[in-house]
């Protein structure tokens, strides 16, 4: 079960469970997920509520001697364990205690252990930590294969409720999606009135406690901000001499978002700007977990992955809440034209980048790695399509389609299915209406992009 009593619920917590049940201590568990999105705070419920003794190890400031700990005494286990339970004034037990390697990152040397730890099988090892798997944090050690690597990422719509204390409305908007069932005008609207919330909130977890605590978006915004400044501060010291293009990509997500075009276009940073030139620095905000990449997928008909196309993408930002206040960040909050917007259910064309962005986010969080497809053919119309999504479920394809209630067509849905009609699933538009199924397409509202 999820986190109760009190403390922020987060899904996540069910799958340490898992694990800890499965595993019984043949695997450590690695936890990635970007900056401030509550890695630590759930290790450590986790560690209180389910070991009888737990030591959290945090390598940004780790305790005096922890280091040489490690570097000196790691092989005689006994004594580095015995060193380690003086270091942190904790007593550890056989089977019932968890060491957390938090910011693991920071020290590569105690990843490379977790083979020599998990094979001990005393206790339990949880590891933390963003950027992870960038090759500079693993250039010089052996990786361990006797991990578990878990992805975490912002607080989705359900979660966001149960801060607000309703446990009640997703279950039943789960019943209506499996149904097909329209909520009917009353409750569609109050629904979408949260979800509204929960767009201009986001899901990180400080800001979620700032809204639960002020209802009120001033404040949110400022904690927000703060968020982006500790982002652009890991960007001056992480990347080196890419810096400024990974400070260039992330800050022009917002522009590029609110073209009708959505894919990115270096160009329109550095007009000399090449692919090849700007790989490192995707990758680098791809891995961060900051931006969440969408490639192309240029032939469905033989699987996503196979036929993805890293020189078209689009780059969304890993939390909707964030992109509104990046998007106006040398402004005060009454100067966001967007939260009135949003607020005011006046979004227009340009301003529907909320709307992809908040539906790219909530399939990432469902564990969807993210394709859309695009095709340029001006002198056959029919081949000329694009797709917003592209989801798999192992058989079959569904496309996705993000768009505003006033929308009169799908005109490439309708082309896209023809032409792959033989790999496809149901196929969906999102957009802020209730539940309609029409022309073989599910109409459903945007909240309801978790399900999928």
């Amino acid at each position: 079960m999820p986190l109760g009593g009190g403390v922020m619920k987060r899904k996540i917590y069910s799958e340490l469970k898992k694990w800890q049940t499965r595993d019984h201590g043949q695997t450590a568990l690695l936890i990635d997920g970007a900056r401030r999105v509550g890695k630590s705070y759930i290790v450590s419920e986790f560690a209180k509520r389910e070991y009888q003794s737990h030591i959290i190890i945090d390598f940004a400031y780790p305790r005096p001697g922890t280091l040489q700990c490690f570097r000196e005494d790691a092989y005689d286990l006994d004594l580095f364990f015995a060193k380690l339970a003086a270091i942190y004034g904790t007593v550890l037990h056989k089977r019932r205690s968890l060491i957390v390697f938090d910011e693991v990152q920071l020290f590569p040397e105690a990843r490379q252990l977790i083979k020599q730890l998990v094979a001990d099988g005393r206790y339990d090892y949880i590891e933390t930590g963003s950027l992870i798997t960038l090759r500079q944090n693993v250039k010089n050690i052996l990786i361990p294969s006797e991990e578990v690597h878990l992805e975490m990422f912002p607080m989705d719509f359900e979660e966001f409720l149960w801060a607000l204390g309703d446990e009640a409305t997703v279950p039943f908007l789960r019943g209506c999606f499996e149904r097909r069932a329209a909520l009917g005008q009353a409750l569609h609207r109050k629904v979408l009135n949260e979800f509204r919330k929960y767009m201009l909130v986001g899901g990180m977890p400080q800001a979620v406690v700032a809204y639960v605590e002020s209802r009120d978006f001033a404040e949110t915004d400022r904690v927000k901000k703060r968020i982006l400044s500790l982002y652009r501060e890991d960007m001056g010291k992480y990347t080196g001499r890419d810096e400024q293009k990974v400070v260039s990509l992330f800050d022009s997500l917002p522009g590029q978002l609110a073209k009708k075009e959505k894919k990115l276009r270096l160009a329109d940073i550095n007009e000399s700007a090449r692919g090849r030139d700007y790989e490192d620095a995707f990758v680098w905000l791809g891995k961060s977990m900051i931006v969440n990449r969408c490639l192309n997928a240029t032939d469905p008909s033989v699987g996503l992955s196979m036929s993805r196309d890293h020189t078209t993408q689009k780059c969304y930002m890993g939390d909707t809440g964030l992109l509104i206040t990046q998007a106006f960040r040398d402004n005060e909050y009454a100067d966001n034209e967007l939260y009135s917007a949003i607020l005011r259910d006046k979004l227009n064309v340009n301003e529907g980048m909320i709307m992809e962005n908040i539906a790219e986010q909530m399939l990432r969080c469902r564990g969807h790695q993210l394709f859309f497809y695009s095709r340029s053919d001006n002198r056959n119309r029919a081949n000329h399509m694009e797709i917003d999504f592209l989801i798999s479920d192992g058989r079959k394809i569904h496309p996705v389609e993000v768009k505003s209630s006033a929308y009169r067509q799908h005109s490439s849905l309708d082309k896209f299915r023809r032409k792959f009609a033989s790999k496809l699933g149901e196929s969906y538009i999102l957009y802020q209406k209730d539940i309609m199924m029409k022309d073989g397409v599910a109409h459903l509202p945007l909240y309801m992009a978790m399900f999928l």
